[in-house]
């Protein structure tokens, strides 16, 4: 009896090749549908975002122009109609019917567009000189100026003060610079050597020398006044 054959010894592996753990199976005809469909879509669809970046690039300065007009437009359209010309802390000169200097100052004034006659007035003040050293300060929160008229339209925590220690304090006053008079309709409170008192009302002519209170008025006097 003849002895057995040796078993078959594979070829020798190349060093670095990798074990073959499976066979290769073909694709199914399926799978070869769909990567036609996938290959078909790919050569319209890349073309295609190719000629929308191009053309966002040829583009893009049209857009950036189109942004600098819009801006521009809407700066001249807001200074195309100014609000009001607005002046920081003015001054007024002028003098009254007896050539006595007086003073207008503000912290903003505001003219109304193209009239020049009237000014209103943030924080004004009127500075009156009466001869002799004496004065009159006006002050309020709000104020117009009538400059032809030197009329002084005063609104807001008005203050009167005479030199004398006299401070009569409303809400609202009329003062006529050039005839030294001032009056006002609102509840006043005065203060000063003579005690204090309170009315419905004020009027002061021949410039701070005469105060007459009007409507009812209750008064405090202090020593032989």
């Amino acid at each position: 009896m003849p002895p057995p054959l040796p078993a078959p010894v594979p070829p020798p592996r190349a060093r670095g090749m990798p074990v073959l753990t499976r066979a290769r199976q073909a694709p199914t005809p399926q799978a070869m549908l769909r990567r036609r469909i996938a290959v078909g879509a790919l050569k319209w669809l890349l073309p295609a975002v190719a000629l929308v970046l191009l053309g966002a690039i040829a583009l893009w300065p049209e857009f950036d122009r189109a942004e600098d007009r819009g801006r521009l437009s809407f700066r001249r359209s807001s200074s195309a109609q100014p609000d009001t010309m607005r002046v920081v802390e003015p001054r007024y000169d002028g003098v009254d019917e007896q050539q006595r200097p007086y003073t207008v100052t503000a912290g903003v004034a505001a003219q109304r567009g193209t009239d020049t006659d009237i000014v209103d007035l943030t924080k004004p003040r009127a500075d009156i000189n009466l001869g002799d050293g004496a004065w009159v300060l006006a002050e309020s929160d709000q104020g117009q100026f009538f400059r032809r008229a030197n009329i002084l339209d005063l609104a807001g925590h008005v203050t009167l003060f005479h030199d004398d220690g006299t401070m009569m304090l409303t809400e609202a006053a009329h003062v006529e610079l050039r005839a030294g008079l001032a009056e006002g309709d609102k509840p006043v409170a005065a203060q000063g050597p003579f005690g204090t008192l309170t009315s419905e009302g004020f009027r002061l002519t021949d410039r701070g020398a005469v105060v007459v209170f009007t409507g009812r008025a209750h008064a405090v006097l202090e020593g032989n006044r």
